[in-house]
């Protein structure tokens, strides 16, 4: 019976050997996946403490990209009213030029009529001009015969003598009335000749 207790003895230590084994390995295992926990836990930690810092920044980057876009925004605002008042200010200038342009265009048309009106007066004026001095110089040279023909009546008078004018009144011949009546009407054909019409 000793050796049956002594097997049973045994064979309860070996169970209990191989049970403390079993549970120094379950301990083992469990303390290695506690370890292993732990790491991952601690990698976990360190990725999301990363990923945190990541997360930081991505938002300071996304508050300052709206920041830029708000400020694009209001200076693309901010240009589109300067582009819309420099185009009503070019629109303003550009109805006054043309405003402008328009009056300058009738002050052109009127002075080109005056100018018209001026050359056609003048032309006329020129024409008048030159018909008067052709006048004149017509008067001058029929005033130049005149002026002749009455020296040669003063010295015809002139050179009349006694004798000459009682022959010129003898009533019986009338030869020499006849003579100074032919002279006098030569004289006044010539002084008519003269003449100047208007």
């Amino acid at each position: 019976m000793f050796n049956r207790i002594f097997v049973v003895v045994s064979v309860v230590g070996v169970v209990f050997t191989s049970v403390e084994a079993s549970a120094q390995s379950e301990t083992d295992r469990l303390r290695e996946a506690l370890r292993s926990a732990t790491a991952q836990v601690r990698a976990l930690e360190d990725q999301r403490t990363s990923l945190q810092a990541q997360l930081a920044e991505t938002t300071r980057a996304r508050d300052a990209l709206k920041s830029e876009v708000n400020e694009a925004k209001a200076q693309a605002k901010k240009a589109e009213v300067d582009y819309r008042q420099a185009v009503r200010e070019f629109n303003d200038r550009l109805e006054e030029r043309n405003q402008t342009l328009e009056k300058w265009k009738e002050a052109y048309a009127e002075a080109a009529t005056v100018a018209r009106t001026k050359d056609s007066e003048r032309a006329k004026f020129e024409a008048e001009s030159k018909a008067f001095k052709a006048s004149t110089r017509n008067c001058t040279l029929k005033n130049q015969e005149l002026v002749k023909v009455g020296r040669d009546l003063l010295a015809q008078y002139e050179s009349v003598t006694l004798g000459d004018a009682f022959v010129a009144s003898e009533p019986l011949t009338g030869l020499g009335r006849v003579k100074v009546q032919s002279l006098l009407q030569d004289y006044g054909d010539k002084v008519l000749n003269q003449k100047v019409d208007p």
